[in-house]
């Protein structure tokens, strides 16, 4: 079964609750599986590293996986209307699978979680399209046939799924939200089903 990799970095719960409905939505598609996988955080003095296995939640992502993906989604909180650094951490470490094309032609989207419905969401999901761009895969987001993109009165932008949190993320993912994150699921598995 060809997977669908969802990579992403979650402080506070947010973003991996929103991970787990995209993958709702790519297990909708026939054939198609769904990959979680996170990234561990980043420090400016690491006193020691990591684990190589979080204490719960999504494994960490490994090279093999963004190798066997049929496409890609990245999921981060929005940081002053940016990605946070752990996951732009983890695409810069992603040169030798730029200079190979390993991800060339498969097609990917986005998602991401703030705190304020005014918080940067759309730019932090422009963010994370950029170096998807650079890799050359085929980006997708969300079209206006999908009736809640207009009807939300929370997250979710055609830009990709997203999440309004709270200011103490305390604010559970709405139905528009849900569904709009899993359309976007399977959209990207559909595209990578097409294009297989």
């Amino acid at each position: 079964m060809p997977d669908i990799l969802i990579v992403y970095y979650s402080r506070t719960g947010s973003v991996a609750r929103l991970a787990r409905h995209v993958a709702r939505g790519i297990e909708e598609v026939d054939g198609m599986t769904a990959r979680l996988r996170t990234v561990p955080p980043v420090a400016a003095v690491t006193a020691t590293a990591a684990p190589p296995v979080p204490d719960d939640g999504a494994p960490y992502v490994e090279a093999r996986d963004v190798q066997e993906c049929a496409g890609l989604l990245i999921g981060s909180p929005t940081r002053f209307g940016n990605m946070a650094a752990p996951l732009k951490h983890w695409i810069d470490g992603l040169g030798s699978e730029w200079a190979s094309g390993t991800l060339v032609g498969r097609p990917a989207g986005v998602f991401t979680s703030s705190s304020t419905m005014h918080g940067g969401q759309e730019s932090t999901l422009v963010s994370m399209m950029l170096p998807l761009l650079h890799h050359g895969c085929v980006i997708a987001g969300i079209p206006y046939t999908e009736p809640r993109l207009s009807s939300t009165r929370s997250g979710g932008t055609p830009y990709g799924a997203s999440h309004v949190a709270g200011a103490r993320d305390d604010a559970p993912i709405d139905e528009d939200e849900a569904h709009l994150a899993r359309a976007l699921g399977r959209r990207i598995a559909m595209l990578a089903a097409r294009l297989a």
